[in-house]
């Protein structure tokens, strides 16, 4: 045990030793993870994955603070298997504080939503690479639902894989996309440390395109009350010169004339005050259960039918620092096509004038980062966000990470694959329903007519076929056959099968889009 505890990992003979005899105990395929291992007193811990099951070995000592389901004799001492339940999850945190998320205020992030609960160690693998601070936990209330998930189960699920990859340099989890208070009280409650609040039911689409008599109607409609100012005092404050904002980035000039304040006031005042609403019981919560402890904070506005304007960008931030509401990344919704698992669709000239007006706000009004929702897959403009956004810049991604675990699927088992792209179809037109794409059934081939070694090209690298696999995850996630997952479990098994190359072509996708937005900062 001496040589145990003055080593970062296990020697290769007593790996392979400890690995037979989990396997001969439990009767399945073991895996030790060599990164996980970890010295605290006389024990030794480190994670193994026992069949499909991620377990939690203690090796040594006379007790170990986690809930034990075995203990086995072993040369080096009391071997305790401690399955990785929520409570044992809790005694992680607190025993390796590592594994538990925290803040990361305005450094560079990258979003890695993990639908499976599987991608963490890919993820981070990309991420320590470049040195980019990971967002591990990032997952929206819609999305748990869609796949079975609960708020505990996402967070838990990051800090194993923490755990397992021996990350030390520290994580966040993003509640994303929140809308009501009970949505908060859950995630404050499951320990994640931000919160992306989505106020898009409260934005007004049709303010850009109503005629003046309308537009005062509902100018003068507004909840004023809880914006805390009367709407001649709003018109005061923005309406008349320039306004000169003085930043790191430069200078920025906003001008609005009245009928601009008052479209832009009726498009977004009402989602501030249900952002101050929400942002402010968030801060209650916190003060009653975690009193210690601090948060990040978001709005994002990008699911919105228009584009936010940059003068419509600084009325938000202006209005959020008025009303005291301290935010470390607003999400915009940019000008352009930000379509799921696919490029960016639109010019990029006019992006990049756009983007880099949004870039100079954010830089000149307030400290915080301007995040990018969708960003998945938008390698053409990597760069632009780069060059312009700086070290201030929050990527999101979420479903690209699903559609690599059908990149394993499609190598390995290309029958399975079939089988969830027949399905994809018969259940897109329902999915789709609450997202915005383009995608064209007709263009995808019947897999039946598709050899297995051109899977992966036509189903993954093209856009329909990757938007239709996008958009169809929770009903293939969740889908039943016979009172048992009809594809969950097969698609697990083969991506425990393979978690090398599992981990490897998420390593490969993430650097593509790490790389791409350093590669602009470069340029800079």
């Amino acid at each position: 045990m001496d040589t145990l505890r003055d080593s970062a990992s296990l020697p290769d003979a007593f790996r392979l030793d400890l690995e037979q005899r989990l396997a001969d105990h439990t009767g399945t395929d073991v895996r030790v993870y060599d990164r996980s291992v970890q010295h605290v007193g006389e024990v030794t811990y480190l994670l193994a994955r026992l069949g499909p099951h991620r377990t939690l070995v203690a090796l040594g000592g006379e007790s170990v603070p986690f809930a034990v389901a075995e203990t086995l004799d072993h040369a080096a001492g009391p071997l305790r298997l401690c399955p990785s339940t929520e409570g044992n999850a809790a005694v992680l945190r607190d025993t390796f504080p590592w594994t538990a998320p925290q803040p990361l205020g305005t450094e560079t992030a990258v979003g890695c939503g993990d639908r499976l609960g599987l991608a963490t160690p890919g993820h981070i693998q990309a991420c320590r690479a470049t040195g980019v601070r990971p967002v591990l936990a990032q997952q929206s209330i819609r999305e748990m639902e869609r796949t079975g998930r609960t708020p505990q189960n996402v967070l838990d699920d990051a800090c194993w894989a923490v755990f397992q990859e021996g990350y030390t340099d520290g994580f966040g989890a993003d509640a994303d996309h929140l809308k009501t208070p009970e949505d908060v009280d859950r995630c404050v409650a499951a320990g994640f440390t931000m919160y992306t609040i989505d106020p898009s039911d409260h934005v007004d689409n049709e303010a850009d395109a109503l005629q003046a008599g309308p537009l005062d109607e509902r100018f003068d409609a507004l909840p004023w009350e809880g914006l805390g100012i009367t709407p001649e005092a709003c018109i005061q404050r923005y309406v008349g010169a320039p306004i000169e904002v003085h930043g790191a980035s430069g200078t920025v000039s906003i001008q609005f004339d009245d009928q601009a304040l008052r479209r832009a006031a009726v498009k977004y005042a009402a989602a501030i005050a249900h952002t101050k609403q929400l942002a402010e019981y968030l801060a209650k919560r916190y003060r009653t259960n975690r009193p210690n402890e601090t948060f990040d904070l978001e709005m994002s506005v990008d699911e919105t039918a228009h584009p936010t304007r940059p003068r419509e960008h600084f009325f938000v931030a202006a209005e959020l620092d008025r009303l005291g509401i301290a935010v470390t990344s607003l999400a915009p919704r940019f000008v352009g096509d930000f379509q799921k698992g696919i490029d960016f669709i639109g010019e990029q000239d006019a992006f990049e004038d756009a983007f880099a007006q949004h870039a100079r706000i954010a830089g000149a009004l307030g400290d915080y980062k301007l995040s990018i929702h969708s960003g998945s897959d938008k390698f053409s403009i990597y760069p632009i966000m780069g060059r312009h956004a700086g070290n201030r810049l929050h990527l999101k991604t979420a479903g690209t990470s699903y559609l690599e675990a059908l990149r394993v699927a499609a190598r390995h088992a290309p029958a399975l694959l079939r089988a969830i792209v027949d399905f994809a179809f018969e259940r897109f037109e329902a999915d789709r329903k609450t997202y915005h794409v383009t995608t064209d059934l007709d263009a995808i081939p019947d897999p039946a007519d598709v050899p297995d070694d051109a899977l992966e090209a036509t189903y993954l690298g093209d856009d329909d076929g990757r938007q239709l696999l996008h958009l169809t995850y929770g009903s293939v996630l969740t889908a039943q056959q016979d009172g048992a997952p009809r594809f969950k479990d097969r698609l697990f098994a083969v991506l425990n099968e393979h978690e090398e190359t599992h981990y490897d072509v998420l390593k490969t996708h993430f650097l593509r889009h790490i790389n791409g937005v350093l590669e602009g900062r470069s340029r800079e």
